[in-house]
C-alpha cells in the first residue's frame, strides 16, 4: 500500500492524505481521523525519506549544548534528555544533542538553522540576556527555551517558579531561628541565577533581615566551585547557620566541604539545594527544592515544540510548574 493508493481508496488527494498524515493543522480533525484509521486497516508505512522530502522536515529536534565536564553524569539533566526522547518517539521521530564549545555555540546555532537540519531546537541554560533566543525569534526558527530570558516578543518557554523555590527554602529556615544565612549561586548571567538570589533577597528583606555579602558567593555551576564556596563561607566570622545552593551540581561540593570540615550538617550548619540529590550523594538525605517529574518536563517541551512547528502561537506555549520542598537530614534548628 502506498500514498496513492490509499487516497484512492479514501477517494481524497495525495495532498489532502499526505497533509493529514503529517499533522497539518488546515486539515480537520475528522478528516485526519479518517485517514489515520484507513492507513493503520491497510497497515501503511509511510516512506521516511520521502516524507520528511514532501513536508519540508527533518522529523528530527535537537539542541546545542555546551557541555560542562559533570552533565552526561547529571542525573536530572538525564531525565529531561529521556523525557524528549521518549515523547519524540511515539511521533516517531528523533532528538539529538550536538555538544560545542561556548566559544562555537552562536556560530553552531547559525549553522544549524541556515542547513535545515533539525526542525526546531531546545534553548537550554538560558541567560538573562539571550542571544541565541533573540537569533531565533528574529529569523523565526522554532524552539522552546528551557527556562525564560528577558526578550520583548513573545517565545514559548518551559520553566520552575525560581522564586517561589527559593522564597519556599528561606521561610522555612528562618521557621526554624535561622537569620545568618548564605547563598552559593550559579553564574547571575543564567536567568534561573538571577531569579533566584533576587528572590533571596526579597525573602529575607521581608523578615527585615540584610543580606551579609559574605554570604554571597557566585559563578558555582560544578562540585569544584561548590566545594570552594563553602569553604569561604566557613571562613567568615561569624560563619552563616544555614547554606542555600540554587544548583544540585554545586550542592555535591558543598555538601562535600561541609563533611570534609567536620561539620555536623543540619545541627551545626543547615544545607538546602537545588535539585534532586537522589543519584548523586545516596547515603545523604539533602534536603532539596525539588522539580518533580524531570521526564514528564522533557516530554513537555518536546510536546509543545511540535505544537508550535504545528502553528500554535508561541505566546500560548508557556509553561510554569512549580518546585517542592522536600525535607532531609541537612536542615534543622538554628544552633544556639
Amino acid at each position: 500500500m502506498n500514498l496513492k493508493n490509499l487516497a484512492d481508496k479514501l477517494g481524497m488527494s495525495k495532498t489532502t492524505v499526505s497533509r493529514a498524515l503529517n499533522g497539518y493543522p488546515e486539515v480537520s480533525e475528522l478528516t485526519r481521523e479518517r485517514v489515520l484509521r484507513a492507513a493503520r486497516e491497510a497497515g501503511y508505512e509511510a516512506n521516511p525519506m520521502a516524507r520528511s522530502l514532501a513536508v519540508g522536515r527533518s522529523n528530527v529536534l535537537g539542541t546545542i549544548y555546551p557541555l560542562l565536564p559533570a552533565d552526561l553524569g547529571d542525573a536530572m539533566f538525564l531525565e529531561v534528555v529521556g523525557g524528549m526522547s521518549e515523547a519524540l518517539e511515539r511521533q516517531r521521530m528523533n532528538f539529538i544533542i550536538a555538544p560545542v564549545s561556548q566559544a562555537n555555540e552562536m556560530p553552531s546555532y547559525e549553522q544549524m538553522v541556515r542547513g535545515r537540519r533539525v526542525d526546531g531546537l531546545v534553548v537550554s541554560r538560558t541567560q538573562v540576556h539571550d542571544e541565541r533566543i533573540a537569533y531565533l525569534a528574529r529569523v523565526g526558527f522554532p524552539f522552546i527555551a528551557h527556562g525564560r530570558t528577558q526578550l520583548d516578543a513573545p517565545y514559548a518557554w518551559f520553566d520552575y517558579d525560581n522564586q517561589a523555590g527559593i522564597r519556599m527554602a528561606v521561610e522555612r529556615l528562618l521557621s526554624l531561628g535561622h537569620q545568618r544565612i548564605a547563598m552559593i549561586s550559579a553564574p547571575l548571567a543564567m536567568n534561573f541565577a538571577t531569579q533566584r538570589r533576587a528572590s533571596f533577597f526579597a525573602a529575607m528583606s521581608s523578615a527585615g533581615l540584610a543580606v551579609d555579602p559574605r554570604y554571597l558567593v557566585d559563578d558555582c555551576i560544578d562540585r569544584r566551585a561548590g566545594y570552594s564556596a563553602v569553604q569561604a563561607l566557613l571562613a567568615a566570622s561569624p560563619r552563616p547557620s544555614a547554606i542555600v545552593v540554587d544548583n544540585h551540581l554545586s550542592g555535591v561540593g558543598a555538601v562535600r566541604a561541609l563533611l570534609d570540615a567536620g561539620i555536623a550538617i543540619g545541627r551545626e550548619v543547615s544545607l538546602i539545594v537545588w535539585g534532586s540529590m537522589a543519584d548523586t550523594l545516596a547515603d545523604i538525605d539533602v534536603t532539596t527544592i525539588d522539580q518533580p517529574n524531570a521526564r514528564a518536563a522533557g516530554a513537555k517541551m518536546a510536546d509543545m515544540l511540535l505544537a508550535l512547528i504545528n502553528g500554535k502561537p508561541a505566546a500560548s506555549l508557556q509553561e510554569l510548574w512549580q518546585p517542592e520542598l522536600l525535607s532531609g537530614a541537612t536542615m534543622g534548628p538554628a544552633a544556639r
